[in-house]
């Protein structure tokens, strides 16, 4: 775990910087899905194109994601008839590590991989878990750090003014 935890840091700091913040657009990084297929940018993805989309950043060392990944889950299932996806980042160097943390908490959202390691740049991740509300146009309206029990009702209430508001 310090291992992947000391990697990490040492990227976020020796790389440069490229802050996405509410109003910027989502960067276009291609992805690979879990099975090996290749995505290009989320939100032109016909699956995910016009999409209320919670981007979550994630690795199986990560204490929060823990706790975040059933609620994610919840929400994703509640609102997924309304136009809303979660899709989750692993940022782990391992895919084994990735698939055994989903035998223990799996979801029914899309998990992708960035093999290359560049989404967590052009997001400009300094934590996980890291999220991105990203509204139908593909902009970013919100970006939250961490995830606590708290953040569940106010994450809840943005995702469904966001539903409206779209």
């Amino acid at each position: 775990m310090t291992k992947y935890f000391l990697s990490l840091v040492l990227l976020i700091f020796t790389l440069p910087s490229y802050a996405i913040d509410a109003d910027d657009q989502a960067p276009s990084i291609p992805l690979k899905q879990l099975e090996g297929n290749i995505i290009s940018k989320i939100t032109e993805v016909n699956t995910y194109k016009g999409k209320l989309i919670y981007l979550d950043f994630w690795a199986s060392w990560c204490g929060p994601c823990r706790q975040s990944f059933p609620f994610l889950n919840k929400i994703r299932n509640q609102y997924s008839s309304q136009g809303f996806e979660v899709i989750a980042v692993n940022v782990d160097t391992e895919l084994a590590d990735a698939r055994k943390f989903l035998k223990n908490f799996p979801v029914d959202y899309p998990i992708l991989l960035d093999p290359e390691g560049k989404m967590p740049i052009a997001y400009d991740i300094r934590g996980l878990p890291t999220a991105f509300i990203i509204d139908r146009q593909g902009t970013v309206v919100y970006k939250h750090l961490g995830f606590k029990e708290r953040d569940k009702k106010w994450i809840t209430a943005l995702i469904e003014q966001n539903l409206e508001d779209n």
